[in-house]
């Protein structure tokens, strides 16, 4: 594979998963003091565009297709946004806005300030007091065929029940170990469009997000909750899918005689050895099983490496590979030496770094291949005769180096595509992240641009599937919709 460095960064607790959750990248929260002086947000903005306008590799490139009239509005749009904004958090959520002119996926400003927008209450002495008969409440829920969000739900160290009152949802705590919670008093109070949720030390938390999965699975905001009254039975399906989306780790199930079920939920460098382990303890299975349905979803990316595995299983015909090319600039050439110095890498990893290095600083302000050929070609000895059919299950949560083993794997004729479009953030990629000069905010940028441009764009467009699966058919359907279609291709 072309030389990269991809990672796949990720903001974290966006609620509108995955597809805006890739829009903001990675937050990171830094214990800093809330009473610490405000940046100047009109010198962090000049700092920020200036910085990106020379070492971004996709900046010239959205600029042609624009145009720098467009640009210059967006420019005078944004310098009176930041005018007397009254915090640092709001002054990093404008400059994030702002770089979205170019792009949404490998690019972003995070803020490391403390944030307390989403903090409604501080209450450090008892909640209101919700008052329920718990045995009278057992029989209630009892008598529900669909309870829905009502029941009695478990998420350490608290137990709680939900019951409707009116047009909201009310949790009160049933059992604690927390010292400050006492029974019944309220934990969560929510309607269709989300609520608020108590923390353990009672500051109240806005959400918006609630999501019932299978029958025994409640998600609150970023909380979540085991059913433990009454326990319904889910369906197979449900439970598998539930399995599938939920696991931390790689796993292959056998579903019947013919069709094998790959879960890869991340392909980051750390899970590499994990999804090796896998497909070596499971080599002669999958070379003997008909159908292989690979699950992707959600899968955000990280390292070329960590697919390396499974791509024999999926080969056909040779397989081209499209490179990069680095934009040589200082800031970004610093990243070649400072990989060149990480002890975490082996001393040959080292010294090739340190010769990337050497080769960018040659070709300042310029683009540069560092394997020297836009194009390579992987081919193989032999093809394997099983599978004879492979379904990868896509959705708007796939980006970065998940893409770049669809574009592989595409080409394979065993290969086709299931679900949704992919989330598109691949051309320009190989995210860089400095520190502003103010210490609340960091930029993240691309250090390399596609050969695919502008011949074959993916960034904001994403991959198409081959089969399209339309919101008819439920996420607990999705298996049985791509076995249904490779087993009677």
């Amino acid at each position: 594979m072309p030389f990269q460095l991809q990672l796949c960064y990720i903001r974290g607790f966006s609620i509108k998963i995955m597809k805006k959750l890739y829009l903001f990248l990675i937050v990171l929260f830094v214990a800093n003091s809330v009473n610490a002086q405000n940046c100047n947000c009109e010198t962090s903005f000049l700092w920020m565009k200036k910085t990106f306008e020379e070492n971004d590799a996709g900046f010239q490139y959205i600029l042609s297709k624009k145009g720098k009239d467009l640009y210059e509005l967006h420019n005078k749009s944004y310098l009176e946004k930041i005018k007397n904004l009254p915090s640092n958090k709001e002054c990093s959520q404008i400059l994030n806005q702002w770089v979205r002119f170019f792009r949404q996926g490998h690019i972003g400003v995070s803020f490391n300030g403390v944030d307390s927008s989403n903090i409604v209450k501080k209450n450090s002495e008892a909640l209101e007091i919700v008052n329920v008969d718990f045995k009278q409440f057992e029989k209630y829920l009892s008598t529900k065929k669909v309870p829905g969000f009502e029941g009695i739900w478990f998420s350490e160290p608290y137990k709680i029940g939900i019951k409707k009152m009116g047009d909201k949802y009310i949790g009160f705590i049933i059992e604690t170990t927390a010292d400050n919670w006492k029974v019944k008093e309220l934990k969560t109070k929510f309607g269709e469009k989300g609520g608020v949720y108590y923390l353990k030390n009672k500051d109240g938390e806005n959400f918006t997000k609630i999501n019932l999965e299978g029958q025994n699975r409640l998600q609150i905001g970023r909380f979540e909750f085991t059913r433990t009254f009454p326990i319904l039975q889910n369906d197979p399906d449900t439970e598998l899918n539930i399995k599938l989306l939920k696991t931390q780790k790689p796993f292959l199930e056998q579903l019947n005689a013919n069709t094998l079920v790959l879960r890869v939920p991340s392909f980051e460098i750390s899970e590499k050895k994990s999804i090796d382990s896998v497909i070596k303890i499971n080599k002669a299975l999958i070379s003997s099983t008909s159908n292989l349905i690979i699950d992707v979803r959600n899968n955000g990316g990280g390292s070329d490496a960590s697919f390396k595995e499974i791509l024999p299983f999926l080969y056909t015909n040779p397989v081209r590979n499209v490179g990069v090319e680095f934009l040589s600039t200082k800031l970004n050439n610093q990243r070649m030496i400072d990989l060149a110095n990480n002890p975490d890498f082996d001393e040959a990893s080292r010294k090739r770094f340190k010769g990337y290095y050497d080769l960018l600083e040659q070709s300042l302000g310029k683009f540069v291949s560092l394997n020297g050929q836009p194009v390579s070609v992987t081919k193989q000895d032999s093809i394997y005769t099983y599978p004879k059919r492979v379904g990868i299950l896509i959705n708007e949560g796939n980006g970065s180096t998940t893409e770049q083993f669809l574009l592989a794997a595409k080409q394979s004729q065993k290969v086709k595509l299931f679900g949704v479009t992919t989330f598109g953030m691949l051309d320009i990629s190989n995210v860089h992240i400095i520190k502003f000069p103010c210490a609340d905010f960091e930029l993240y940028y691309g250090l390399s641009k596609s050969y695919r441009i502008p011949g074959m764009v993916v960034d904001d467009i994403g991959l198409q599937p081959d089969y399209y699966i339309d919101n008819t058919v439920k996420s607990s359907e999705w298996i049985k919709f791509t076995e249904s279609v490779l087993t009677n291709k």
